[in-house]
Formats: structure tokens, C-alpha cells, sequence
């Protein structure tokens, strides 16, 4: 009786565990899916980059109605779209549609389009699509499994990384943060379909692309720490500072006893919940001349390179204060103390204006090919020291130094060579300039690159200017055309000072025709006079210093900054003009007037140099080798003029097909022959120029001859861009007795002559 019981009770149990689990399956609620939207967004950043699909959606018609056009997933739904991912029929281009949940249909749709065979059949096993699930939600968590393959299905889609952000701000709690994105403690980020607010001031673990978040995996925290805070205000329960780029307000848990001792003051703020637990001041502060400026560290004169601690920034405290790009710190100066711990920079504060008298020039190699060199070859004319840290070595006059890639004595960073005499220099024997072997006054550093030797010179501007002028103009010309040359140096050089362009190497810019040819040839008594009588001066336009442009020769018309795409409007002292005596302008925009005057022999100042006019024949053969993928090219057409006359677009036509070329820059080099000639005034002949003189032309066709070649004849005036001064006009005006300032005022209405040093 007792085992007919036992056995019963073996039955039983199990029979009693299996209706439950049935009956558990039976009314357990389905599980949560995705919406197509949020899935379909994925899917596309796992093909290709959100900033794709948001520039063909501005340029591709959509598929979804002109009221749905607004939602955020339409560009992402379009693009699959496009490339045949998603089925029109399987889901329709609707909104209603796109907000609806992911089904195991459409999820096994989405593989088989994704993935390759063998993933097929890993997503086939992961999906188990079926006749009674098929329309129903594709669980979430299934969803993100099968997510890891389309990544690892293409490079694009491995791309797609994970990462732990801070959540500084969202829209929802700063009205300035643009729609669709936070502030984190690693940038800007986009979370287009997704709820950010529920993590403000928490750590979360996220899929990303590009900056574009595709899914918040978890929440990792509810403490941060954030690092390296400016705080502008502090209370008993309450703090405001700099976060990222936003000022925020936080609570604080336990009332400050001494907050007025935190305003002002740079600190790391400890968070639970969104509230500060514990503030930590960094009071450490540094000054030392800045070398370079790198995305990571910053180097640091007598220190090397200093590496930059997270969430590191730049703050501005003299004048208004603000906060600033890092581009902001100006190699060559120290008017900014750094705040230190643990070893690394935490803020930059820029304690004054740098006063911008001292200028950092790149040397580039023979022949201006490289901004790097294989090696150095220097000559010391007088004693000076050579510092590599906190290391110095003194050097006699007459002694040399040879630098190749991979020198030993580079290895310890930066080798600094100061003479005792900055007027005598050290010679750069591995180089030739037009004036033969350069002398470099000054100061000389060479640092190591990946790509070669760099090679710094430091000196002061206005000696830097002196060894300009003869190199951009004769030093023969007239004393106020030189004068009027060295304003245009000085103020075009200072803008490319606060420019910083060549931080990362501790320069603010190089010897060749990029910024001013430096030190191509040698001064003489004329240019140094022209500089020092000018000492200072810049032209300044509402309060700046004004972006100061020259060039060679006109053709009797300048142009505005419209030509490198600015708005003229917000230049207006860069206007177009017609370079004579009376001034005014002439409107050359239509070809035909155009054509009229630049075959004439036209009248104004430089009527006499050789380049006022000039004329070019082209083939469409030597155009044929340029592009090749047009046919026989028959027709080229200025299509459209800017102010001055000169070629804007240029359309390229030719048996196969047409293209437009924007830009004088483009249009010059396009129609440039090497191995042609150029006719000039006064039948001067000019040989192998490779880019047409100017962008001021007039174009013919010969049509087509009987070996099927089409001659194109090029009328042209001018040489260089055409926008600001003309110096060949400046020289003729000098001749005529303007002095430099009315040689100014006629190019740069509008502008002021002021002295710029000791803001």
C-alpha cells in the first residue's frame, strides 16, 4: 500500500508542477518588444552614419507623407528603405506605422537582408520564427542578441561601440542644448528616440555611433564624480559651475560652512542622485610658456609635455569671463596659469591678453615641398646656449650641428638653441632660399615628428616683418608702398598669431606663400625702414584687427571676399573696386561686358605691367588629360561672375557629359599649362605656368579644327586673387605721391591705422 502511495505521489508532483508552469506560460503577459523605429535606426547605423542619412534625407524625397517628414526616425527609415532593407509591404512608410513594435516577421526580414548565410542560420535559430508568433513583438532582448551580429557583419557596423558616459544635460533641463541632444562628460551626443531625462547626473553604459547613441544597455551608477569644475557661485545649499558647456545648479546634501571660500574656484564635484556629497578644490597653479598645444597635453616650456586631464578646459577670467577652445592657448606666450594635479592639467586660465609681439614660423624644407625635414644641417654665428629641458649646454660661434630623423639627442624632446647675440642667428646650411644659405635670427627649435624634424623659428613680429617684405615685395619700390606693404604684414600676421593654425608643432605659421614668404630674400635698409616707421600699426575694423588680404596686380578691378565663399556684407571693407584714380566700381558680372573690357587695354594704375593683361591658348586635349572622363571636350562656359568680373563657376563640356568648377583657386589650376605659353603686355612671353595668373578671363572657342581638337583662347588680366590691395597698384599711387595711409584707405575703406601692441 505504501509503495502504490509513493508511486502516486512521484506521478503526481510532476503532473502538478507541469499545470502550473502551463498555466503560468498561459497567462504570462508577452514580453516587451522594440519599436520599428528604435530598431530600424540601429539597423541603419550599423550600415552607415547618422550625418548620411540626415544629408540625403536634405537632398533624397522621402517615401513617408510631408506630415510625418518631421519625426526623427523617418531619415533612418528612408535610407533602409533606399537600399531595399526594410519591405514597403511588410511595413508601410507611415508614422503610425514606424511607432508600432518590431515583429518576429520583420526581425527575421531584417537578418535575412543584414547577414550573410552563416548568419542567417545563427539568427534563424535565435529568432524561431514560427506560423503562430509571426506577427507578434520580437522581444527586446532577443532583438540586441541579434543587433551583434548585423555589427560584426560589416566594418560600419563595427564601428557601432560601447561606452560609459556621464549625463550632464538634456534639453529637458537646458533650454540652449539643440533638440535630440546631452552633454556628457565626453562631448556632445544625439539620442534621437531615446529617454535621457531618468539619467541626469548618472553614469550609463551605451551603444554608440559617430556621437549618435543607439541604445542605453544600463545605468552603471547614480554617483559621478565630475572633474574639474569651474564654480561661479557658491551658497550654503547650493553650487553653480561650468559642466561641459552649460552652467548647471546642484543641491548640496549638507550645508557648506564656508562657501564663499568655493566661488571662483576650480573643484571636483562628488554626486549621489544628483546631489553634492563632498566639493574637492584644485588650488595648484603653474605659468610657463606654452611649445605646443595637443588634443591630450599641452608642452609646457621647462616642463615637456604635460598630458591633459579629463574633462579639461579653457577659461577666460580677465574682462567678461568665458569659457573657451583650446585653440584659445597661444604657443609662444604665458598668459595663462594652468591648474595641476595628480600630474596632469586640469584648467587653463587666461589670466591677460597676449600682447602678440613675438611670432612662431615653420620652416619648411628645400624647395617649400614638406613641412618636415629628413635632416638639419646648423651653423652657430655666435655663442649661444642649447636647452633640452632643464638641461643647458653652451655653443661656441663657428661651432655646427647635424640633425637627422631618429638623433638621439632628440629623444628627450625639444632642443631649443638660443644665441647670445639673436641678430647674428645660426645659418641653415641644408636649405637654400632665394637669397642663397638663410640666416634665421632669433631663437631655434627642432622637435621630433612622426613625419620628420620640425623646425621652429622665434623672434619678435616686427623683426619677423623685415625679412617679409622683401620676400612679398621689390624692396626697389617706393617708400610708401612699402610702408603700406608692411601695415598689410603686420596685420595679417597678427590675426594668424591668434589663428594658432600649426599649434600641435608649436608654430602659428610657416615661411611659404600659405601665410607671407618669410625670409626668401634678404632685407635692406628700404624694408627695414618701411617697418620700423610703422611700428605697430595694423588696420583695425569695429574694434579688430580687419582680415587684411593682397595680392600682385589687378586687372583694374578688384574683387570681394565672396570669391573664397564669406559674406561680403560682414567684410565690407573688402569691397570690390575699381583700381583708378576716381575709384567706384563697374559691374563685369554679365560675360559679355565682361569680354569687353578684358580684351581692352583698359586704364587705371598698373596699365603698364607686363600682367595688366595677358592671353593663353588651351586644347581640349591638354584639358582631356585633367578629366578625362567627359569625352572630347567642345564647350567651356563661364557660368557665373563674381563681383569684379571674376570666374566663379566654370561648366566643362564634353561628348560624354559636363561638370562644374567652383572657385578662382579651381578654375586657375583647371586651365593652367605648364607647357604653354602666356603672352603678357608689351609682348613678353611667360612659360610654364601651371595655374592660369588669375581668375579675371574671358574664354573663345576656336571650334573644332580637322584633327577633332577644339582651341581655346583665354583672355585674362591680373595676377594672384584679386581681393584687397593690389601692390603693383600700390606702387604706382606711391609714384604719384600717395602717402601709405591714403594707399589704405583707398583698398580698405572703412578701416582704422592703430597701434596694436600693449592691449
Amino acid at each position: 500500500m505504501r509503495d502504490k502511495k509513493g508511486i502516486a505521489w512521484m506521478i503526481g508532483v510532476p503532473l502538478v508542477v507541469a499545470l502550473l508552469v502551463l498555466v503560468i506560460l498561459w497567462n504570462e503577459p508577452e514580453r516587451d518588444g522594440i519599436s520599428r523605429a528604435a530598431a530600424y535606426k540601429a539597423a541603419a547605423l550599423s550600415l552607415t552614419t547618422a550625418d548620411v542619412c540626415r544629408e540625403e534625407a536634405e537632398t533624397q524625397p522621402s517615401l513617408f507623407a510631408a506630415s510625418d517628414q518631421k519625426q526623427w526616425y523617418v531619415k533612418y527609415m528612408d535610407y533602409l528603405y533606399r537600399n531595399g532593407v526594410i519591405s514597403r509591404e511588410l511595413v508601410p512608410p507611415r508614422a503610425e506605422e514606424a511607432e508600432k513594435i518590431l515583429t518576429y516577421e520583420e526581425a527575421s526580414y531584417l537578418a535575412g537582408k543584414l547577414l550573410g548565410q552563416d548568419g542567417q542560420e545563427k539568427a534563424a535559430e535565435l529568432i524561431r520564427m514560427n506560423r503562430a508568433n509571426r506577427t507578434k513583438p520580437f522581444p527586446e532582448e532577443q532583438w540586441w542578441y541579434l543587433y551583434e551580429l548585423f555589427r560584426q557583419e560589416s566594418e560600419e557596423g563595427r564601428q557601432v561601440t560601447e561606452e560609459v558616459l556621464q549625463i550632464y544635460s538634456t534639453p529637458d533641463d537646458a533650454e540652449e542644448m539643440e533638440p535630440w541632444t546631452a552633454c556628457t562628460d565626453r562631448g556632445i551626443y544625439g539620442f534621437e528616440g531615446l529617454g535621457l531625462s531618468r539619467y541626469l547626473d548618472r553614469e550609463i553604459r551605451v551603444l554608440q555611433k559617430d556621437g549618435e547613441l543607439i541604445r542605453v544597455i544600463e545605468k552603471v551608477s547614480d554617483t559621478v564624480v565630475y572633474r574639474n569644475i569651474w564654480i561661479l557661485e557658491a551658497e550654503k545649499k547650493r553650487i553653480s559651475g561650468y559642466v561641459g558647456d552649460l552652467v548647471r545648479e546642484f543641491a548640496v546634501e549638507k550645508k557648506l560652512k564656508k562657501p564663499e571660500e568655493l566661488t571662483e574656484q576650480l573643484a571636483d564635484l562628488y554626486l549621489t542622485k544628483g546631489e553634492v556629497e563632498r566639493v574637492v578644490l584644485k588650488k595648484e597653479k603653474l605659468t610657463a610658456r606654452v611649445l605646443a598645444v595637443r588634443e591630450d597635453a599641452i608642452e609646457l616650456e621647462g616642463y615637456g609635455p604635460v598630458p591633459l586631464d579629463l574633462n579639461f578646459n579653457v577659461y577666460k577670467t580677465y574682462g567678461t569671463f568665458e569659457r573657451q577652445d583650446l585653440s584659445k592657448i597661444l604657443v609662444g606666450y604665458d598668459a595663462q596659469e594652468f591648474i595641476v594635479a595628480d600630474g596632469k592639467l586640469c584648467a587653463a586660465l587666461i589670466v591677460r591678453s597676449a600682447g602678440a609681439d613675438r611670432i612662431r614660423v615653420m620652416i619648411m624644407d628645400e624647395g617649400f615641398h614638406s613641412l618636415f625635414h629628413s635632416k638639419l644641417e646648423l651653423e652657430f654665428l655666435c655663442d649661444g646656449v642649447m636647452r633640452q629641458g632643464d638641461t643647458e649646454t653652451e655653443y661656441k660661434a663657428g661651432d655646427t650641428l647635424v640633425l637627422e630623423a631618429g638623433d638621439e639627442l632628440l629623444q628627450n624632446g625639444r632642443l631649443i638653441l638660443t644665441p647670445a647675440d639673436q641678430s647674428q642667428g645660426i645659418r641653415i646650411c641644408s636649405l637654400t632660399r632665394g637669397q642663397g644659405t638663410p640666416v634665421y635670427e632669433g631663437r631655434l627649435e627642432v622637435v621630433e615628428d612622426a613625419k620628420g624634424l620640425v623646425l621652429i623659428n622665434e623672434l619678435y613680429l616686427e623683426d619677423y616683418l623685415k625679412k617679409v617684405i622683401p620676400s612679398e615685395m621689390p624692396g626697389s619700390y617706393e617708400k610708401e608702398a612699402l610702408k603700406a606693404q608692411a601695415v598689410c604684414a603686420r596685420s595679417y600676421a597678427y590675426r594668424q598669431i591668434r589663428s594658432n593654425s600649426y599649434r600641435q608643432y608649436g608654430a602659428h605659421v610657416d615661411d611659404s606663400t600659405r601665410f607671407q614668404v618669410y625670409n626668401n630674400e634678404a632685407s635692406g635698409d628700404r624694408t627695414r625702414e618701411a617697418v620700423d616707421e610703422t611700428y605697430g600699426e595694423c588696420l583695425t575694423y569695429g574694434g579688430d584687427v580687419a582680415e587684411v588680404y593682397y595680392f600682385s596686380t589687378s586687372c583694374g578691378h578688384t574683387t570681394n571676399a565672396a570669391v573664397w565663399g564669406a559674406d561680403p556684407l560682414k567684410l565690407p571693407y573688402l569691397a570690390a573696386k575699381a583700381v583708378r584714380e576716381s575709384g567706384g566700381s563697374i559691374d563685369l558680372t554679365d560675360n559679355g561686358v565682361f569680354s569687353e573690357y578684358i580684351k581692352g587695354s583698359g586704364s587705371g594704375f598698373e596699365t603698364e605691367y607686363s600682367l595688366f593683361r595677358w592671353n593663353t591658348k588651351l586644347t581640349s586635349k591638354t584639358l582631356e588629360q585633367k578629366i578625362p572622363d567627359l569625352g572630347s571636350i567642345r564647350k567651356l562656359t563661364i557660368k557665373e561672375r563674381g563681383a569684379g568680373g571674376i570666374a566663379r563657376i566654370l561648366l566643362v563640356e564634353g561628348t560624354e557629359g559636363s561638370r562644374e568648377y567652383t572657385g578662382e583657386s579651381k578654375i586657375r589650376s583647371l586651365l593652367g599649362d605648364g607647357n604653354g605659353e602666356i603672352r603678357a603686355n608689351g609682348g613678353r612671353t611667360l612659360t610654364g605656368w601651371t595655374s592660369l595668373p588669375s581668375a579675371f578671363i574671358a574664354i573663345e572657342s576656336s571650334g573644332l579644327d580637322g584633327n577633332g581638337v577644339t582651341t581655346f583662347t583665354i583672355y585674362g588680366g591680373g595676377y594672384g586673387h584679386g581681393v584687397g590691395m593690389s601692390q603693383n597698384a600700390a606702387q604706382a599711387m606711391a609714384k604719384k605721391g600717395w602717402t601709405y595711409r591714403e594707399i589704405l584707405d583707398f583698398f580698405y575703406t572703412g578701416t582704422k591705422l592703430e597701434e596694436i601692441y600693449g592691449e
